[in-house]
């Protein structure tokens, strides 16, 4: 297995003024052309990293090549996050009309609405350039360890800026072979380097090995099909997270007073410091959880977070404070560097379905942490019973095979139906409609039930 590793936090010499001006005005053009592409790819034709350049531009011919480049790749993301987007949404206004004509609707509920995504908009300076544009030469001087050697806009007038490594760099880059592609990001510190090498990563997993599941949340990071529990957005994170939301409600007041002053420069309400210090929890939480499962193969949820959303406006400013996107990719490189098989199971239902009988409705969770099936009274912590699935779904093709949720939803009613046939076992007596309708599963069991947050006892639907 062949995995490619980065090398961060290169920064660039300040050796001479005049080179990191050039660079300056270099990344000013490669922007507005990047953002120019991006735009077009996302609005009026699909993403293309090979397209011819059709708009005109002061920089050569290899440039352009890499911008669109850079540019496709921007769009095929948010092309692909928004039709995810879309989709979930269509499946909530299906659930939505479906439970309307079945009169199991809350009234209150509101139906689901559509706003159409805004393009992306780029405002930190990347410059991905390849070995055609860019090259990182070794240096024949003790006083430096590379040179960057980078075309500007005056044709064979290259710039080479000198690249001293700090002990931490050679000691990753010793006998590394690096590539040819390099990132140069502009930063309010200056200018850094990003380079990258292949390695080879022995598997140390087969198909025999052991399935772990894992389910991603907020209260708990990780929870394992095996009861455990690694990190969690408490204590001292949570803390920070409600000074920063103060933080954030003053500067709003500021933002606002220096717009109506005309100011353009606003203060930034976004805290990268906290940002970061969550990311670091959650990589030690994972590095946790692969030190106690090694060669294990791992099964986690294919979370989507840009769908997620809360009533409370509390919940999702702590959802977007808990970088759960961040989850599911660690994982994936957290398996792929240790040579263990790992794969994204369906996440459609996931914490609905009962892990024992396969019966998926929304009574089943009572409150957030308890999972209680209304079909056949399993119990257990509702995040290990998502684990439960996603470790049964990992060798799933059935599962796999499902696009939609309607889809996956038919096949977890069949299954069910299954489940009582081969054992025998009925709904329980407190069901007082069909157990496996379509109504079932898109909303309430239909059994009047007591919410343990405010004892209301929801409505049964009319027959």
């Amino acid at each position: 297995m062949r995995i490619t590793r980065a090398v961060t936090h290169i920064r660039l010499s300040d050796t001479n003024v005049g080179k990191l001006v050039q660079l300056d005005v270099l990344a000013e053009t490669y922007m507005r052309l990047c953002q120019q592409y991006v735009t077009a790819f996302c609005t009026q034709m699909a993403p293309d990293k090979y397209a011819t350049a059709w708009l005109e531009s002061p920089l050569s011919a290899r440039w352009q090549r890499v911008i669109i480049q850079h540019a496709a790749g921007i769009a095929q993301s948010w092309r692909t996050n928004r039709d995810r987007a879309y989709t979930a949404y269509m499946d909530d206004l299906a659930a939505y009309q479906e439970r309307s004509r079945a009169v199991m609707r809350d009234p209150s509920e509101q139906a689901p609405s559509w706003k159409e995504w805004n393009t992306p908009h780029l405002k930190q300076i990347i410059l991905q350039a390849n070995a055609n544009v860019v090259a990182l030469e070794p240096s024949t001087d003790s006083t430096f360890d590379y040179w960057l050697r980078i075309s500007t806009l005056t044709k064979g007038q290259p710039i080479c800026i000198p690249v001293s490594l700090a002990a931490y760099h050679r000691t990753a880059l010793a006998g590394k072979r690096l590539n040819a592609s390099v990132t140069l990001t502009r930063k309010p510190g200056g200018w850094w380097l990003t380079v990258s090498y292949d390695a080879t990563v022995a598997p140390t997993t087969t198909d025999e090995s052991p399935i772990v599941g894992v389910d991603v949340g907020i209260a708990s990071f990780l929870t394992t099909s095996t009861g455990k529990r690694y990190g969690a957005f408490q204590g001292q994170l949570a803390h920070r997270h409600q000074r920063d939301r103060e933080k954030r409600r003053r500067k709003a007041k500021l933002r606002a007073c220096l717009k109506q002053k005309g100011v353009t420069k606003l203060p930034s309400p976004t805290n990268h410091r906290l940002a970061r210090h969550v990311r670091q929890e959650i990589n030690r939480a994972i590095n946790e959880f692969y030190t106690d499962h090694v060669s294990y193969q791992v099964a986690y949820e294919d979370l989507s977070v840009r769908t997620m959303r809360f009533k409370a406006k509390r919940m999702n400013a702590y959802l977007r404070a808990a970088h759960l996107g961040h989850l599911p990719r660690q994982l994936a490189w957290g398996a792929r560097k240790r040579g263990q098989r790992a794969r994204a199971s369906q996440a459609a239902y996931s914490s609905q379905e009962c892990a024992r009988c396969h019966y998926v409705s929304r009574a089943n969770r009572p409150d957030q942490r308890t999972f209680r099936c209304q079909a056949c009274g399993f119990t257990i912590n509702a995040d290990e019973n998502a684990a439960l699935n996603h470790q049964a779904r990992f060798d799933d093709r059935k599962m796999r095979a499902c696009t939609t949720k309607d889809e996956v939803r038919t096949l977890l009613h069949a299954r069910h139906v299954g489940y009582l046939e081969q054992t025998g076992g009925r709904s329980l007596p407190a069901r007082r409609e069909p157990a496996f309708g379509r109504e079932s599963l898109m909303g309430q069991s239909g059994v009047g039930h007591h919410s343990r947050r405010n004892g209301r006892k929801h409505q049964r639907p009319a027959s």
